[in-house]
């Protein structure tokens, strides 16, 4: 597998938070963002990689083609970063076979079914029961905004959710 350095759930891929905290902390020298949706859109693809730094390669694939291109060697001095909008995104990479051993829940907006879970992070039933699965397939789940802050353990807030929810 590639070498990756961080799994990021944010709804907003590429921005201010990403560039100036996570890219510089994490040394990033490669981004992947994952989703279905932007992969299929050549405007949006042009537009989160423009907001790429510059030295910061950026690629955009679907969950599948995100999976396939995981599961190879990388290349010297790669560090990969993450980006995806949901949990669930994440959750669906694991079961197609990436061994993903952590999750960052960074900023996800109330929209649609979203409830408030941690801090700036809300989650949809959906994601809440993607989130429980990753666990129990041995993925740390945990909340960090950005680098500067320390991490929430999501367990608690996920039995919270789940009560909330009805699930």
């Amino acid at each position: 597998m590639r070498n990756l350095i961080l799994a990021r759930v944010d709804d907003r891929l590429i921005h201010g938070e990403v560039v100036t905290a996570w890219i510089p902390t994490k040394r990033a020298t490669r981004i992947i963002i994952i989703d279905d949706e932007v992969a299929v859109d050549q405007f949006n693809v042009r537009v989160v990689k423009a907001l790429a730094p510059e030295g910061t390669k950026c690629f955009v694939y679907t969950v599948d083609k995100a999976a396939e291109k995981l599961m190879v060697p990388g290349v010297p001095d790669e560090r990969l970063l993450l980006l995806a909008k949901t949990p669930t995104t994440f959750n669906r990479l694991i079961k197609a076979g990436v061994p993903l051993k952590e999750v960052n829940l960074g900023g996800a907006g109330i929209r649609g079914k979203r409830q408030p879970f941690i801090n700036n992070v809300s989650l949809d039933p959906d994601e809440v029961i993607a989130c429980e699965e990753m666990q129990k397939a041995g993925c740390r789940v945990y909340c960090q905004l950005v680098p500067e802050q320390g991490v929430i353990e999501i367990g608690d807030a996920l039995k919270a959710a789940k009560a909330n929810f009805g699930l």
